[in-house]
Formats: structure tokens, sequence, C-alpha cells
């Protein structure tokens, strides 16, 4: 498969960290990764961590490109192949769905015309709410495609389904996605 251009929607769950090795593993398997972080995310694991790993600039901000006419956040949602949120919060989920673009990300997502992977993370009570679960709807009638979450102890000290899926299968999806469009 040819270097395919994946942008990396982080959003400020505690799993973000787990974002790390996504971004490590798809960057060494030859991808583009372009790491655009929600500003709950950036209190989590800095943005320097994730242009590290992907050996890009990391977009916190939808004004961060200052040396183009062109903005910044169109230019990576013209240029993306495949756009992966992992983790993606309720309230990412949420704006997703709506359409709210007020950030960054959301407003990347809502310009790119590439497909969209989304790995929940969240508090199991915050996944099964009936707000979630509409939105999870919508974005899959859509054609958003969601890998997770997976059962096990959340960081809250729960214990049952909000866990971020395996970083090794998000990346697996992800290449699979890529192979298929």
């Amino acid at each position: 498969m040819s270097k395919k251009t994946i942008l990396l929607g982080v959003g400020g769950s505690i799993a973000c960290y787990k974002a790390a090795d996504i971004a490590s593993r798809l960057t060494q398997a030859g991808h583009n990764v372009c790491v655009v972080m929600t500003a709950s995310a950036t209190e989590f694991v800095s943005p320097l961590t994730f242009q590290t790993l992907s050996r890009n600039p990391v977009t916190t901000g939808v004004f961060d490109e200052k040396e183009s006419w062109h903005p910044g956040h169109i230019a990576l949602a013209d240029s993306a192949d495949l756009l992966l949120v992992a983790p993606a919060t309720a309230n990412l989920i949420a704006k997703l769905a709506c359409g709210i673009a007020d950030d960054a990300l959301t407003s990347i997502a809502l310009a790119t015309r590439a497909p969209l992977l989304i790995a929940p993370a969240m508090n199991g009570n915050m996944w099964l709410h009936p707000a979630t679960r509409e939105n999870v709807t919508r974005l899959t009638a859509r054609g958003a495609r969601f890998i997770g979450p997976a059962e096990g102890l959340l960081a809250c000290g729960y214990e049952g389904i909000g866990r971020l899926w395996e970083t090794q299968s998000i990346c697996d999806e992800a290449v699979a996605l890529l192979s298929a469009g």
C-alpha cells in the first residue's frame, strides 16, 4: 500500500496517552500521521509527544497555521485519506454527530471527505446514555465506523464498558479501511 495520510484526532480522555502508541505504530508502518488535539487532550499529553512520534507538527487550534493564506485546518481536511479519532469522548462524539465545529478537530471533521473511524473511551454510564447511543447511531448512519469501546477497569474506578480498544487493533482497522478505499 502506498503512503497514506491519516489524521489522528485526539480527544480529552485519560486514554489519550494510548493515542501516542497509535501515532507511533502508524508512522512506523509508513503512513503520514498528522495529529490534531483538542484543548482537553493537551491537558493529558503534550503536543510535543505527538510531534516527535508522528514527525509532523501537531494542530491544536484552528488558527495554528500562520504562514499561508490557505487555512491549515482545511488543508489537513483535504489531504486526509482517513480521519481516525482516538480516543473519542462523549462530548466529541456529540459534536461530530451534531456538526459542531468549534475547534480544529471538529472543523476538520466537518470539512473532510475522508472516511471516519472512531475509537470511543469514556465512563460506561456515559457510553450507555441514550444521548450517546443516539449520536453513535447518527454517525453510523452517515458512514462513520466505530471500534470499541472495550470492557475492563476504567480510569474512573468503574469496571465495565468504556475502555479504549487495544491500540494494535485500532491501527489494524485503520489500515484495513485505507486498503478498502
